[in-house]
């Protein structure tokens, strides 16, 4: 497995092992709509896999990731480390790259912004400046991020990634076939985190997005397009509603994941009171 340099919220780095097998065998074209930090794209076997999210500046990096060699990439990392002596305790240094990064938009800088940042992770205000404060003593470009990196540097840079930057609903479906697989990975309309909570620049989820997301995927049902949801239907004391009655509705296979990597019917299994009933829907019956 290959691993995302990044910790994107809601990643699915511990679910690949149920995920995957849970894909069709012969993928021509694989569309990761909302591609985040990219662990499913980067570890699906497809002729052509398109990596698409809405989020411009995590796209900019993954261009300048596929555009740099591998070599240089890592030299303008370490040359940033460098010139503002960039560590676990050196806060000014970081504040200082975020404010070059928020002038001058050097998509590579993201990156080294994120390995410093708290908890490695991508954050934006509503002026679209990035705002994540310091990981102090906890975050650094540490060789686990560098061995990340550099695996996922040589995937990406394969001739069958293709990056797109556009809102789900904006996303041409016309050369799309029977023989690709759609997949979605959107914010979970009951765990949604402020990064999703749209007041930060980005579009926002919502009951009317969730709406609008299950009706373009029986659309692509009606067009005989595979799809695969990644969701939950239950989280804590919340209830997927609008997702639990789409499911009634329609005759698409519901897969319930959990971290014992064990698959189950989401109708029969008891669960904690206070865990998520994770599932991945399709509209296909998986062979295996």
């Amino acid at each position: 497995m290959i691993k995302s340099p990044l910790n994107y919220i809601g990643g699915k780095k511990k679910l690949l092992p149920q995920i995957l097998p849970l894909f069709p065998e012969n993928i021509n074209t694989f569309v990761d709509l909302f591609a985040g930090g990219c662990n499913v794209g980067i570890n699906v076997v497809a002729d052509k896999v398109i990596l698409n999210d809405n989020l411009t500046y995590l796209i900019d990096m993954y261009r300048a990731f596929q555009n740099h060699t591998i070599e240089e990439v890592v030299e303008h990392i370490e040359n940033r480390i460098f010139e503002l002596d960039l560590s676990l305790t050196n806060q000014e240094g970081y504040l200082k790259l975020r404010e070059i990064y928020n002038h001058n938009r050097v998509p590579l800088d993201l990156f080294v912004l994120v390995a410093f940042s708290f908890n490695h992770q991508i954050r934006f205000n509503n002026s679209h400046k990035f705002n994540n404060p310091f990981g102090k003593n906890r975050s650094s470009f540490n060789s686990i991020m560098k061995k990340n990196l550099l695996e996922f540097l040589k995937v990406i840079q394969q001739d069958h990634y293709v990056l797109q930057n556009l809102p789900y609903d904006n996303f041409d479906f016309a050369s799309i076939t029977s023989n690709d697989l759609v997949y979605c990975d959107p914010p979970y309309l009951i765990t949604t985190g402020t990064y999703n909570d749209g007041k930060r620049g980005f579009k926002g989820w919502n009951e009317k997005e969730e709406v609008k997301l299950l009706t373009l995927l029986d659309k692509l049902n009606d067009q005989n397009i595979r799809f695969a949801l990644s969701n939950v239907l239950e989280h804590k004391d919340k209830e997927n509603v609008l997702l639990k009655e789409w499911l009634d509705k329609n005759d698409y296979e519901c897969h319930q994941l959990n971290h014992n990597y064990a698959n189950s019917s989401y109708q029969t299994t008891n669960r904690k009171k206070n865990s998520s009933k994770e599932v991945l829907i399709t509209n296909y019956i998986n062979k295996s």
